[in-house]
C-alpha cells in the first residue's frame, strides 16, 4: 500500500480517490484556501458537497495549514488544482516536496508570454519548485475523457498517463488501474498536454450548435437539429489540434486517441464550456453569456484567450502562417474580443475538405 497526497479537493481530484482506494492505497486530500467548506464537510460527514457522494472509506481530509502533516511519509503527490491554480500549487509544492517524490498533475491548459512562447502546465507547475528539488522529482500528467462523477461511481473510464520516461508512467498506471479505470501510457508528454488544453477550446465552440438552434425558436422544429454544424466544427478542431501538437514537437497521432478526439468528444457533450458556448451561439456576446453564469470557472474560455493571443503574436512574428488555426482564431475573436459568432467556413479543411492541401 502507498500513500498519495492530493493537493486540491475538487471533484476530479477527489473522484480519483476511488480507483486508488480500490487498489488498497491511502489517500490524503489537502484542500486549497478555497476548499475549506469541502474539507470541513468531508471531515464531519465523509461527503464531498460538490460530488454529492461519500468519499472512499479511509480517505483523510486536511486543511491547507495541515499540509505538512499530510505530506509526512508520502512519496506520491497528485496536483489536483485547475489551470488557474497551477502557479499557486507549484508554490505550495516548493515547500512540501522532497527529492525522490513523484508528482502527477490534472490541470488542463496552457500559459504563454507576451512573445507567444507557450508553457505546458506541468512545466509551469514544476518551475515554481527550486531546481535542486525539481530535478530530483518526477513530473507526470493525466489526460483523456474523464468525467469526475462517472469515475467516482465506477463507470468505465479510459485515460492516458504520460511521462517522458515510460517506466514512470507505468508506475502510476499500476497504482491507479482497476477493472473500470483503464489506463494507457504515453511518452508524448508535450503532445498529450497540448491535446488536454486545446480540446477545452474547441469544446466551447461545440455549444454554438445548440445555441443557434435556440435562436431559431419554434421555427426550428424538433425533427432536424444542428448536427451538421457541430460535426464540421469537430472535424476542423481535429485538424487544428494535430497542427498544434506538431508545432510543439509532439506526435500528431496522439490527437486521434484518448487525449485528443476522445477528450474533445466528452467535453463537447456538456459542462460549463458548452453551456457558455450555447449562450453565445444563441446571439449573446461572450461577456453577456459569462454574466449569466456568475462564479463559474470557464477553463475553456481562459485557454482560448491564452492560445488566441499567442497565435496572433506568433503570426506577427512570422512563426505561424496566417491561414493556420482559423477556428481557434475565430473562437478568440468571440471570447477574447467579444465579437458575435460568424463562422469562417471557407477557411476550414484546406482546399479539398481533408485538411491537407
Amino acid at each position: 500500500m502507498s500513500t498519495i497526497v492530493v493537493l486540491g479537493s475538487g471533484i476530479m481530484a477527489t473522484a480519483l480517490a476511488t480507483p486508488l482506494h480500490d487498489n488498497g492505497h491511502q489517500v490524503r486530500l489537502v484542500g486549497t484556501h478555497l476548499d475549506r467548506e469541502i474539507i470541513d464537510s468531508i471531515k464531519s460527514t465523509g461527503v464531498h458537497p460538490n460530488l454529492k457522494l461519500q468519499v472512499p472509506e479511509g480517505t483523510e481530509a486536511y486543511q491547507l495549514e495541515e499540509a505538512q502533516e499530510a505530506f509526512e511519509g508520502a512519496e506520491y503527490v497528485m496536483s489536483g488544482v485547475n489551470s488557474f491554480g497551477v502557479d499557486w500549487a507549484g508554490q505550495q509544492l516548493a515547500t512540501l516536496l522532497k527529492p525522490g517524490m513523484h508528482v502527477i498533475a490534472l490541470a488542463k491548459g496552457m500559459q504563454a508570454d507576451d512573445e507567444g512562447n507557450f508553457t505546458i502546465l506541468p512545466h509551469a507547475l514544476a518551475a515554481q519548485v527550486p531546481e535542486d528539488v525539481r530535478s530530483q522529482v518526477t513530473w507526470s500528467a493525466i489526460a483523456g475523457p474523464s468525467i469526475a462523477g462517472e469515475v467516482a461511481v465506477h463507470r468505465h473510464t479510459s485515460v492516458v498517463f504520460t511521462n517522458p520516461d515510460i517506466a514512470i508512467a507505468e508506475m502510476w498506471k499500476k497504482m491507479f488501474e482497476t477493472d473500470f479505470y483503464h489506463v494507457w501510457t504515453s511518452t508524448d508528454f508535450v503532445g498529450v498536454e497540448v491535446c488536454a488544453c486545446t480540446k477545452n477550446c474547441y469544446a466551447l465552440g461545440a455549444g454554438f450548435m445548440q445555441g443557434l438552434l435556440d435562436a431559431m425558436g419554434e421555427e426550428a422544429g424538433d425533427l432536424y437539429v444542428n448536427y451538421n454544424y457541430g460535426a464540421a466544427l469537430f472535424g476542423q478542431a481535429s485538424i487544428e489540434m494535430q497542427q498544434f501538437v506538431s508545432y510543439f514537437g509532439g506526435d500528431p497521432r496522439t490527437v486521434m486517441g484518448l487525449p485528443g478526439i476522445g477528450d474533445c468528444f466528452v467535453t463537447s457533450m456538456g459542462g460549463r464550456n458548452v453551456r457558455v458556448g450555447r449562450l453565445v451561439g444563441s446571439g449573446l456576446t461572450f461577456s453577456e453569456a459569462k454574466a449569466k453564469m456568475p462564479g463559474v470557472t470557464l477553463e475553456g474560455a481562459a485557454a482560448i484567450v491564452v492560445m488566441g493571443k499567442a497565435v496572433e503574436r506568433l503570426t506577427e512574428r512570422g512563426v505561424i502562417p496566417p491561414e493556420q488555426f482559423p477556428l481557434l482564431r475565430h473562437l478568440y475573436e468571440v471570447v477574447g474580443l467579444d465579437q458575435k459568432v460568424d463562422m469562417p467556413w471557407k477557411k476550414f479543411f484546406g482546399t479539398n475538405g481533408s485538411g491537407v492541401n
